[in-house]
């Protein structure tokens, strides 16, 4: 428990003074009345994201409303808030349709008040204020919200003011105001287009300002800020770093705000930070999906509407049991039983799991937790940017990984089964497809040049965003390096796309999903493409068309191929290499990492169309990365003797299908000469029997050569060429003759090495 500073009701100043002059006498020596404090409990919620079925990790909105009515009854004076992110991003049973079930359950549990989060506007501004947000009726069947929507710092498209900045109500005497903000990132999380006209301001800013109009015009004895952003960590002693998005919310909004409710961040913590002046005040977050509620109880004095406490909890819902809500569960199993009818087409067979990209994010009650890795390439990123280019019919295609929201894996063997297992190939069904991508957005298509590839390309690295790097899913033939190490702008290498290299002035057809088409998730270049054209194709459209024509008959099968590999040669690497010269250069991004995705132990290396060795591949994930860095390699390769000028080395993955080509300069080398030693086998050839075989062995400077021998004799002639290991077996046909025979054979030499000719003898026996 704190304590907060007073602050005393609007009008309670000047009620008195009307009081004193009005008053007889004896009014005035009458005892003052006593304050009466009310405890006002806020029960806090965030990030739901219409999780309306139980699963591991989440109670389900039945057992969620049951909890919501359960603390409500031990205390009347209770109001139940959100922070944003209430719809959008939902599973099937919800998004199929229109996230109508989740705002029936919302309004059933009484929700109150919510912030505007970035999911809300999804379908754009105008399917918020005028769906969702808009009475339920026969022209409006699947809107409806009852609770207010807030967002101080939203300045909407001019004559509009559908959504206020905040919002009022009075509990047994005590007046609660409720501030909204929206992350300041909004513009780069939701279609542009959506969102034309509607700009977004400095949370601290308009939440200051309202705060203070809150007490000073409408006598709030208690202020709440709803704000859809959130703490990066969950650690409360990190959690106001001024440089930090959240930090700087934290330290920057004034007195005036008793507590913070946030989201966005999907983490749950339950902290008490210093106010800029004097006190501490609750800072909270109830994490994601309905798992925890934030509680908070204020004490607050009825008369002087003076704050005097406040005691806070984080209740884990998965771990205290409630009574489901009979109302909800009929909400949710009439959605349930929608969805399901909706979703069991079956679309094709998969005959493997498509994963997004995983990283470790152990936590103290879980140090094996993994996470989603937006900046990790994935076999999921990828095969549904190949889907959307041959929708299309384009050269490239791109696809944001904020789009993918669930893994794509099929029928598992046991639907009950509390871990699924999965016996490949299965069927996939358009639920299972749906819910990876929720959003419903259309393809479009434009045109790129090579230079503004490269820009969108270097765009995927964000400094100073909550995540630092957006990986792009890419499809088949598009392939890149990148310099890890280069500077912000400076890393992308070489793009080729189908084996040849993307020229800067060239131009090629994109397509994009409308989001990112936009210029969402900070990928401003294609809003500099040209020839731009809406497709009318939605994303999960194309994924259903191409499961009928590539999955209908044999398994869709996930490619474990990298698109993109990470390049850092050495600053003294040589500007060309020799014979004997060691290559050196570390390679990464080498390795998918969601879970069971085939990686590489080893990369082979060719050169000059040999073998020339191979590099092991460290497969290992590093905490908490947000990058595409997982598989690396350092690569130490002596060059052999090669011929002519070979212009570049190639790694090869064996078991994942990445084949990385570098270019490498080489230096002419004069030839060598040549050694042959040859043998005959077997040790005694018979007369019209036997096959005998001449084995042909060459070196050059110690290493084996390449290239033909000519081999004559016996009345034959035979070429062969020479293997990897500079070796060649000549098979003659059965010898009619008796007696000694000789045999010639003539290296026949390259650009490298010299001609060089050797002989053999054998008898051929009766027998």
């Amino acid at each position: 428990m704190f304590s907060t500073p007073s602050r005393r009701r609007r009008g309670l100043i000047s009620a008195s003074v009307l009081a004193l002059t009005a008053a007889p006498l004896a009014v005035l020596t009458a005892a003052p009345a006593q304050a009466a404090p009310v405890t006002v409990t806020i029960l806090g919620t965030n990030d739901f994201h219409g999780r309306l079925l139980p699963d591991r990790d989440i109670p389900g909105a039945a057992e969620y409303a049951g909890a919501v009515e359960q603390l409500r009854s031990e205390n009347p004076n209770t109001l139940f808030a959100a922070a944003g992110d209430l719809i959008g991003a939902t599973t099937f049973e919800s998004f199929i349709q229109d996230d109508k079930p989740t705002i029936d359950v919302l309004n059933e549990m009484q929700l109150d008040v919510s912030a505007v989060g970035n999911h809300e506007l999804d379908k754009g501004y105008d399917d918020l204020v005028n769906r969702v947000m808009a009475p339920e009726s026969e022209a409006n069947p699947r809107g409806g919200a009852e609770w207010q929507y807030v967002a101080a710092n939203i300045d909407e498209p001019a004559g509009a003011d559908l959504i206020p900045p905040s919002y009022t109500q009075d509990v047994a005497g005590v007046t609660v105001g409720f501030v909204g903000a929206v992350t300041e990132d909004l513009p780069s999380l939701v279609s542009p287009d959506g969102i034309e006209g509607l700009t977004v301001t400095d949370i601290v800013d308009a939440t200051n300002a309202e705060a203070d109009r809150l007490v000073a015009e409408e006598g709030a004895d208690l202020v709440v800020m709803l704000v859809h952003e959130g703490a990066p960590a969950t650690d409360c002693t990190t959690m106001a770093d001024p440089d930090t998005a959240f930090g700087a919310i934290v330290n920057g909004v004034d007195d005036d705000v008793d507590a913070i409710i946030s989201g966005h961040t999907h983490l749950a913590y339950n902290c008490a930070l210093p106010k800029p002046t004097a006190g501490t005040r609750p800072v909270v977050s109830a994490g994601q999906y309905g798992a925890n509620l934030n509680k908070l109880d204020f004490v607050v004095d009825d008369v002087t509407g003076e704050v005097s406490g406040v005691t806070q909890s984080l209740i884990n819902l998965n771990t205290a049991v409630y009574e489901p809500d009979a109302e909800v569960a009929a909400i949710v199993e009439t959605a349930r039983i929608e969805g399901d009818e909706l979703g069991a087409v079956e679309l094709g067979e998969i005959g493997g799991a498509f994963k997004r990209a995983e990283r470790p994010a152990p936590t103290t009650e879980d140090p094996d937790a993994v996470a989603e890795n937006r900046g990790g390439e994935s076999t999921l990123g990828n095969e549904v940017a190949e889907v959307q280019r041959w929708a299309t019919d384009t050269q490239i295609a791109f696809m944001n990984p904020g789009g993918l929201r669930a893994d794509m894996v099929g029928n598992p063997v046991d639907p009950e089964a509390e871990e699924p297992v999965f016996d490949y190939p299965t069927e996939l069904t358009y639920k299972q497809a749906a819910v990876v991508q929720p959003f419903a957005n259309t393809l479009i298509t434009m045109d790129m040049t090579g230079a503004q590839l490269k820009t969108l390309l270097e765009q995927q690295w964000q400094p100073g965003q909550s995540r630092p790097f957006l990986k792009l899913g890419v499809s088949d033939g598009f392939e890149y390096t990148y310099d890890p190490a280069a500077a912000q702008g400076e890393r992308i290498d070489r793009i080729m796309l189908d084996g040849q290299e993307v020229a800067a002035d060239e131009t090629y057809s994109v397509t994009a999903n409308s989001f990112i088409a936009s210029g969402g998730d900070n990928f401003a270049a294609f809003t500099q493409a040209t020839n731009k054209r809406d497709s009318g194709q939605v994303d999960l459209e194309a994924m259903v068309d191409y499961m009928e024509e590539f999955a209908s008959s044999s398994p869709l099968r996930p490619d474990f191929a990298q698109r993109a590999v990470g390049v850092d040669w050495p600053e003294d690497a040589p500007s060309s290499y020799g014979t004997g010269d060691t290559v050196s250069v570390d390679l990464s991004s080498l390795a998918m990492t969601g879970p069971g995705d085939v990686q590489d132990r080893a990369l082979r290396i060719l050169f000059a169309g040999k073998r020339i060795g191979s590099t092991p591949v460290d497969n290992t994930v590093a905490d908490n990365q947000a990058f595409d860095e997982s598989g690396t390699a350092s690569v130490e390769v002596v060059l052999p003797r090669y011929a002519g000028n070979p212009s570049q080395i190639t790694f090869v993955g064996r078991r994942t299908g990445t084949r990385l080509t570098l270019p490498l300069a080489t230096r002419t080398q004069s030839k060598s000469s040549a050694t042959m030693t040859l043998g005959v086998r077997p040790d005694r050839v018979v007369r019209d029997r036997t096959r005998p075989r001449i084995i042909v062995r060459v070196r050059a400077d110690g290493e084996p050569a390449a290239g033909r021998v000519l081999l004559r004799g016996a009345g034959q002639t035979v070429v062969t060429k020479l293997d990897d290991r500079g070796r060649a077996v000549a098979r003659f046909a059965p010898i009619r003759s008796l007696g000694r025979k000789t045999v010639r054979a003539r290296y026949l030499g390259d650009d490298a090495t010299r001609e060089v000719g050797q002989q053999i003898s054998f008898r051929v026996f009766r027998k």
